[in-house]
C-alpha cells in the first residue's frame, strides 16, 4: 500500500437507512485508510450545521445526497471533490457546482450491473413467452398444446436507449443467438456496431422485436415517447421491459392497448406515478408485471457502489486519473 503523506479531510453525507448498506463497515475502513474521515451525517443534519463542512476537501455521498448549491459551496471553501455512491448526480449538480470545476464521481456503472442482470432475465424470459403462457394455464387451467414463442434463437431483441446499462445489456446479449437493435439519437452507427447492435428507428424497434428493453433517461425529449400507437405496432406475445424512468412511457395511452391485447406483456419495474396511484389500472391488468423497483442495487448489492466510490477515493488521492467522473455536458443524460 503506497504510504499517504497527506490524508485529506473528508466527510460522508447521505440517509442512514442505507447507509451500513452502501458503505459497509469494510469499505468505510478501505475509507478511513485513505482519508480524515469526520461526521457521518444526513443531508437533513448538515443543513442544521454546515459548519462540519470546515476544511472538507472531499465530499462522499449516496442516497440522499445534499445539493451542491451556492450554500453549500459558500460553506465547503476547501473542497476539491465529491464522490456519490448513486447513478445520476443530476438532482444534486446546479451551475454553482461545475462553475467550480470540481470533479464528481458517479457509481452509475456499478449501479447498472444489477439493472443490466434484472433485465437479462426479463428479457429471456420475455422470448419465451413465459409470463403469457403462464396466466394462460391459469385463465384455461389447461396446457397449451405446442406453444410458439420467439425463443432466443435468431428472434430480435431491442434497446431503447444505450447509455451505462442500455450497453451493459447488448453486451450481456451478446452471448446469445440474438439479434440486437437499438435506437438512440446520440450514438451513432459504429459505436453501436462495437456493441453487436444495429441502430433503428422506434417504429422499426417497436415493430419487429419481440421484446423492447427501455433504458433511455427522463428528458423533455424523453417524456411519454412510449405511447399507446407505438405499443400498439408489437408483435403477437411481444414484451415490453422498463427500467428507466416511468415518466418515459405514456401510460394513458398505453394502458388501454394493454387491456385490449392480452397477448403484450409489460413488465414494469418504474412507473409514473411511482407507486402507482391505488385506483391504476395497472394493478389490476393481467399483463402488466409490476415491481417496485427490484432492478437496482438493493441490499447487498449497493455496496458494490461504495466499492467504486472507494477505488475512485484511492485514484483522487494519489493524483492518478478518475475512472468515472460525470462530465458536465453528459450530467444531464444520465436517469
Amino acid at each position: 500500500m503506497t504510504e499517504l503523506r497527506h490524508r485529506p479531510k473528508a466527510i460522508l453525507v447521505m440517509e442512514e437507512r442505507r447507509r451500513d448498506d452502501v458503505y459497509p463497515e469494510a469499505v468505510r475502513d478501505e475509507i478511513r485508510a485513505l482519508v480524515d474521515l469526520r461526521e457521518l451525517l444526513t443531508r437533513e443534519r448538515l443543513a442544521e450545521c454546515p459548519r462540519a463542512l470546515d476544511g472538507v476537501e472531499i465530499l462522499l455521498s449516496g442516497w440522499g445526497a445534499p445539493v451542491l448549491d451556492a450554500a453549500l459551496l459558500e460553506a465547503a471553501p476547501d473542497l476539491r471533490a465529491v464522490l456519490v455512491a448513486a447513478g445520476s448526480v443530476r438532482p444534486l449538480t446546479t451551475p454553482e457546482f461545475w462553475a467550480r470545476e470540481i470533479p464528481i464521481v458517479s457509481a452509475a456503472a456499478a449501479n447498472a450491473v444489477p439493472v443490466a442482470e434484472f433485465t437479462l432475465a426479463q428479457i429471456l424470459l420475455g422470448l419465451k413467452q413465459v409470463h403469457r403462457i403462464s396466466r394462460e394455464i391459469r385463465e384455461r387451467r389447461a396446457y397449451p398444446a405446442d406453444p410458439r414463442v420467439a425463443g432466443a434463437y435468431r428472434s430480435k431483441v431491442g434497446l431503447l436507449g444505450l447509455g451505462e446499462i442500455g450497453a451493459l445489456v447488448a453486451s450481456h446479449l451478446r452471448s446469445f443467438d440474438v439479434e440486437v437493435l437499438a435506437s438512440d439519437p446520440v450514438v451513432d452507427a459504429a459505436a453501436a456496431a462495437e456493441l453487436g447492435v444495429r441502430l433503428v428507428d422506434l417504429d422499426e424497434l417497436f415493430g419487429t422485436c419481440a421484446v423492447v428493453s427501455l433504458h433511455a433517461p427522463l428528458l423533455p425529449e424523453t417524456e411519454g415517447l412510449v405511447d399507446g400507437k407505438l405499443v400498439a405496432t408489437m408483435g403477437i406475445g411481444a414484451t415490453l421491459i422498463n427500467t428507466a424512468r416511468g415518466a418515459v412511457v405514456d401510460e394513458p395511452s398505453v394502458v388501454p392497448v394493454l387491456s385490449e391485447r392480452p397477448d403484450l406483456t409489460a413488465i414494469l419495474d418504474v412507473t409514473w406515478p411511482e407507486p402507482p396511484e391505488p385506483d391504476s389500472p395497472l394493478y389490476t391488468l393481467p399483463n402488466v408485471v409490476l415491481t417496485p423497483h427490484l432492478a437496482g442495487a438493493l441490499g447487498a448489492e449497493r455496496a458494490r457502489m461504495g466499492e467504486l466510490v472507494a477505488r475512485e477515493l484511492r485514484r483522487f488521492v494519489l493524483g492518478q486519473p478518475l475512472q468515472h467522473a460525470v462530465a458536465p455536458e453528459r450530467a444531464h443524460l444520465r436517469a
